[in-house]
């Protein structure tokens, strides 16, 4: 397989002339090599024969490097935040590792106790019983003092009756000579506790008006009058006994009875602590629960307390919502287009595709929003999609644990869908809650105007780490800074393609940026007896685009492999040929870009060998 570079002598003229040249050698690099720095945004250079063109065409210029202007500043500020963090214990800072290991102390603590299994403390009860509640206790409270009002206005009249209180002295002494007669009226009861209870002033005052109490409510009504006597019987007569100091000391071996189970319970051996795991990791193992934990403490920016409230919170949603279940479902294949992964990007993080443009299907966006238990069924698709693609990480420290998102707003239905809007609201909002930090970049493309609006206008609020994962592009082609071609789908640009074809994303391909109003060649190395392959493609089209065969020998004529032509954004978006040779030589691309505007262009080639 041959691998292309691009010649030094022809890089060198490039600068200089429109013409360019890429010879590719024959044998290739034992690695592929790294795309060029970007150059820096220039004039397109116009030739003289088009100097004369019309307004229209020179103000669609100024609006497109005016676009491209402001991406670059854009992408300058992500840029210019870089935040590279480490998972490795020893290479953390001090406070860091301090905030690790007090997390780790009161997850074992908590284990120990089996708080993160145990349910959540019971919701405090609905406000409206509360204040129910609250509004009854004045309604009785307003009752008892009316009542009480009547009772005071009715005792004036009826004191005189309580008079004779005074001489029940003598009586309690001329009863106990006689044997006891039955049950006397409530009034004589309550004057005989009175009686027997010093200091005898003070508890005539109360009999009395107790009495006269009882003698109103008995005007009122007569079916009362037994309960209340009742009542104001056992209130004198604890009165009475409360006076007495001594017997109160009968109540203390209580407390001598009751050890006796608490050491019974002390015997007893206390449970093993807990086990718990998160997306199969175990909280408290080895290095790659630390990893874990870390996503927790850089979420709450190393707040150990917030941190360990945010996992305990983690592991009862992740109960309650039933995880391990859910994995186990068959949630359909229908949104299969919607939320995908493919390929890597350059640093080896999987690489997740959210289109929201496939919701523009009615039918797809009915069967997904169209009431409350299809947007649940939705979001157990959705967090489900994402748990399976979290397990397949690597949570080793210096390993893979964070996701490549691309966002692919291009024909979205917009903030104007209400049932979009909540289902997503509502699955960001679990996502920011319990999956902190899986997020290594956040690239959105095609973006539209009213996107542009809202990131503006949320960009003071958000931080500069998180300003940092964030790439926002009208186009496509910002994929191609963090992502290689080969990896990138074929409807984004690149040269992935499913299904079996004759280069695979094993085969590295090379990427250049053709200017305005030039020409770029590339040159393929062709040995005798040999099968050359190769493929190309031009992000958008809209080039002149021809191939040709030239034999090393001299004199030898030059054989046309493909005549010039247009080809149109529509065409086709991946030319694969083929060229057998009998002879050395090379074989020759020309891509001729005719345009106002930069064209992306994309290529790879292999050499096989074959026998007559």
């Amino acid at each position: 397989m041959a691998e292309e570079t691009q010649k030094p002598a022809a890089e060198t003229a490039a600068a200089a002339v429109a013409e360019e040249v890429v010879v590719v050698p024959a044998v290739a690099p034992p690695e592929k090599e790294l795309p060029s720095a970007p150059e820096p945004e220039e004039a397109p250079e116009k030739p003289a024969a088009v100097a004369g063109e019309p307004a229209a065409a020179a103000a669609e210029e100024k609006k497109e490097a005016k676009a491209v202007e402001e991406e670059k500043v854009a992408e300058k500020i992500a840029e210019s935040v870089s935040y590279k963090e480490t998972n490795v214990y020893a290479e953390l800072p001090e406070a860091h590792r301090k905030a690790l290991d007090e997390l780790k102390l009161l997850i074992q603590e908590a284990l120990n106790k089996h708080e993160l299994s145990a349910p959540p403390p019971p919701p405090p009860p609905p406000a409206p019983a509360a204040a129910a509640k609250e509004e009854e206790k004045p309604a009785e409270e307003e009752k008892k003092e009316v009542e009480e009002e009547k009772a005071e206005e009715k005792a004036p009249e009826k004191a005189p009756e309580a008079e004779p209180a005074a001489p029940a002295e003598e009586c309690p002494k001329a009863e106990a000579e006689a044997p006891p007669p039955p049950p006397p009226a409530a009034e004589e009861k309550v004057e005989e506790a009175a009686a027997a209870a010093p200091p005898a002033e003070k508890m005539a005052v109360v009999v009395e008006e107790v009495v006269e109490k009882l003698r109103a409510e008995v005007d009122e009504d007569g079916a009362k009058t037994v309960e209340v006597d009742k009542e104001t019987i056992v209130e004198v007569a604890t009165s009475a006994t409360v006076a007495e100091p001594e017997p109160v000391k009968e109540a203390e071996p209580a407390p001598e009875a009751a050890e006796p189970p608490k050491e019974e319970a002390d015997a007893t051996p206390p449970p093993p602590p807990e086990e718990v795991s998160i997306w199969g990791i175990p909280l408290l193992a080895d290095e790659k629960s630390d990893v874990i934990l870390l996503k927790f403490l850089r979420a709450r920016d190393f707040k150990v307390k917030d941190a360990f409230v945010m996992i305990k919170n983690t592991v009862r949603w992740r109960k309650e919502f039933g995880i391990e279940a859910i994995l186990e479902e068959e949630l359909g294949t229908e949104l299969d287009k919607v939320v995908f992964t493919h390929g890597f990007d350059t640093e080896g993080h999987p690489v997740c595709y959210n289109v929201y443009g496939e919701f523009q299907n009615k039918d797809l966006y009915q069967s997904a929003f169209a009431d409350e238990e299809k947007r649940k069924k939705f979001l157990k698709w959705r967090i489900q999609f994402l748990e399976k693609s979290i397990r397949k990480l690597d949570f080793s420290p210096t390993g893979v644990c964070t996701i490549f998102q691309v966002n692919d707003l291009k024909n979205s239905p917009g903030p104007a869908k209400r049932e979009l809007r909540q289902a997503t609201s509502q699955a960001l909002q679990l996502l920011q809650d319990n999956y902190p930090e899986f997020v290594a970049k956040q690239v959105f493309i095609n973006v539209p105007w009213w996107y542009l609006v809202f990131n503006r206008m949320i960009s003071p609020f958000l931080t500069q780490r998180t300003k940092s994962k964030f790439v926002v592009s009208r186009s496509t082609e910002i994929l191609f800074k963090y992502i290689a071609p080969e990896q990138v789908p074929v409807q984004y640009g690149g040269l992935s393609r499913e299904g079996e074809h004759e280069f695979t994303t094993a085969d590295a391909a090379t990427d250049f940026t053709v200017k305005p109003y030039s020409k770029h060649t590339i040159e393929f190395p062709v040995t005798e007896k040999c099968l050359l392959v190769w493929e190309v493609r031009v992000v958008g089209w809209d080039v002149v685009y021809g191939a040709e065969f030239v034999p090393s020998a001299e004199g030898a004529y030059t054989v046309i492999v493909q005549k010039t032509r247009k080809v149109a954004p529509a065409d086709e978006t991946i030319i694969s040929e083929t060229f057998k040779g009998g002879e050395a030589g090379k074989i020759v691309l020309t891509i001729d870009n005719q345009s106002s505007k930069k064209k992306k262009l994309l290529y790879r080639s292999k050499t096989k060998a074959y026998s007559d």
